[in-house]
């Protein structure tokens, strides 16, 4: 029980600070939908952006916009990241990337995937690390919070969806950077470091030298935890001491993963004005959230399966683990990292116990578990009007959501973005698990080196990127597949239901009976997260047993 606390302690502060983040939130990014008055910070973007940033778009508009802008980023990034040698700001002299790894890493951070085929402290410059990754940080999940507005302000009966560069500049000036400034702030007081020096040259007392690689590091590691992007300045991410000192920013890290995904439900449900509606929501996810954080702590708790049959046993698994933080904050920083589609790591997932890790995988199958900043709330919509269809479907009603008909169109493009994910998944873990590409990156045989080919693939579709790191990824074949999967995983799932708002937007709404199923009571969250979970077991069970499973049953 005294294991659990700290974990409690962090989601229950998180969800208490969610709350009024919710308030200014929906201030920030929708005050010209409220009674509010409209940000003098949105005649500065008009002044810095032009034309583009001033009228109103469509959801076809706005799609295109939010293409047009991460094309932009990711030509930028590659430009930068494979010419990093002839430019400023590196000290320690790296090299340009070569171009297939330039290319996946350039298609992560835009995606806001953070997946790493590289170490940062010795394949990156300063240049690379700032101006270039913790740049595409932010606008990434800027992103992702400007298209999750937009779906608000569609579900609220607005043809109009605003304009992406002004909700991208909203974002980023009025919510990211703010928030950032604050927990860099703390982390420096706690001991992560934050300097444009090169690397420290030190002598140990045996009289070797030791070269310790440094930098801007409290910048970077808290946009990636703020934006759910999760790149590492360093290559062991936030198992690494100057990334993450002490048990003080282990929590503040933690929670500041977890924060803004839940903020982003219930300002879906300030925008929309069905707060009712939003906290079941909110329940259906804090539910199996809380349900894999108990599972995934209690399964590490039991020794590996190798030291199982020792004479004197460890009472819990502590391979692979930062012994300054133990094993519960391991098991939770796994399931908020690929709940969230954040994918920083403080352990390793590749030695969690086999049943451990699959609730890492299972997170990322189901990727709605509050999910990537924005775009969680964005993948459990499609469940959303799936259970709304079903439910309407069994009792003979035309399915209703919000007060607007949901026909076959709408399904057919839920449908398109619930089974492209697991198309993803499945096809790509199919083809490098019966070919010399993945054979050939293996460290690990059997069931262990199958779940970390699925895992891989599971989260480049998810956009989290993390990863079982017995994996030798850094291959033509891997950063090409994975990149691909990753661009695709990111803009198919934020551009259907965008297109769905837009449908339902312009019905005429229909006036709530006492036939209607209404969407705010604990009925329609046991039918949610029914939809949820029955949805991905179906999809993902097979490989599930294949992986994690088989691993456990097998082990002696």
């Amino acid at each position: 029980m005294l294991g659990l606390s700290i974990p409690l302690i962090i989601i229950g502060a998180t969800i208490a600070l969610s709350w009024p983040l919710s308030r200014y939130m929906r201030w920030a990014m929708d005050s010209m939908g409220s009674s509010s008055p409209p940000n003098r910070f949105d005649s500065l973007a008009v002044g810095v952006l032009g034309n583009a940033a001033s009228k109103g778009q469509t959801w076809k508009e706005y799609c295109v916009s939010m293409l047009v802008f991460n094309v932009f980023m990711f030509v930028v990034v590659f430009t930068i990241l494979t010419t990093q040698q002839w430019l400023p700001l590196n000290p320690d002299g790296k090299e340009g990337l070569e171009a297939s790894l330039a290319f996946n890493t350039a298609a992560s951070f835009t995606s806001n995937t953070n997946l790493q085929h590289y170490s940062g402290e010795v394949s990156m410059s300063y240049l690379s690390q700032l101006g270039a990754l913790m740049w595409l940080q932010f606008v990434s999940a800027a992103t992702g919070l400007a298209a999750v507005t937009a779906l608000c302000r569609g579900l609220s009966g607005r043809t109009n969806l605003g304009n992406f560069y002004q909700d991208v500049w909203r974002a980023t000036g009025l919510i990211l950077l703010p928030l950032a400034f604050v927990l860099a702030s703390l982390l420096v007081l706690f001991g992560t470091p934050m300097t444009l020096e090169g690397a420290a040259v030190a002598t140990t007392l045996e009289g070797a030298t030791q070269t310790i690689a440094r930098g801007p590091v409290a910048a970077f590691v808290t946009i990636k935890q703020l934006g759910t992007n999760g790149g590492g300045f360093f290559g062991p991410n936030s198992t690494h001491p100057l990334e993450n000192p002490s048990f003080f920013t282990n929590v503040l890290t933690n929670m500041a993963i977890i924060l803004i995904p839940m903020a982003t439900v219930w300002m879906f449900g300030w925008i929309t004005n069905r707060i009712k509606h939003a906290a079941v929501v909110f329940a259906v996810m804090l539910v199996i959230y809380t349900v894999f954080v108990g599972s995934a702590a209690m399964l590490e708790s039991q020794p590996t399966q190798a030291f199982a049959r020792l004479p004197v046993e460890a009472d819990m698994n502590l391979e692979g683990k930062e012994l300054r933080f133990g094993t519960t904050a391991g098991a939770l920083w796994a399931v908020s990292t690929t709940s969230t589609s954040n994918g920083s790591v403080n352990a390793m997932h590749d030695s969690l116990n086999p049943l451990t890790g699959l609730f890492p995988m299972a997170g990322m199958w189901l990727n709605v578990i509050f999910g990537g900043v924005g775009v969680g709330l964005i993948n459990m919509f499609l469940y959303v009007i799936t259970a709304v269809f079903l439910a309407g479907m069994m009792v003979g009603r035309t399915p209703e959501y919000l007060g607007r008909k949901v026909e076959a169109r709408e399904m057919k493009l839920a449908i398109l973005a619930l089974l492209a994910h697991p198309f993803f998944i499945l096809g790509g873990a199919a083809i490098f698990a019966s070919s010399s590409w993945g054979l050939a990156a293996l460290n690990n045989p059997g069931s262990h080196g199958l779940s970390e080919i699925i895992y891989e693939f599971s989260s480049a579709a998810a956009n989290n990127g993390s990863g079982f790191e017995g994996l030798g990824d850094n291959t033509v074949p891997w950063n090409v597949a994975t990149g691909v999967v990753m661009l695709l995983g990111r803009f198919i799932p934020i551009i259907a239901p965008l297109a769905i708002v837009g449908s339902m937007a312009a019905k005429r709404a229909t006036p709530e009976s006492s036939g209607t199923f209404r969407v705010d009571t604990p009925t329609f969250g046991v039918v949610l997260m029914g939809t949820v979970l029955i949805v991905g077991a179906l999809l993902f069970l097979p490989i599930a047993v294949l992986g994690p499973i088989a691993e456990f049953l097998t082990a002696v």
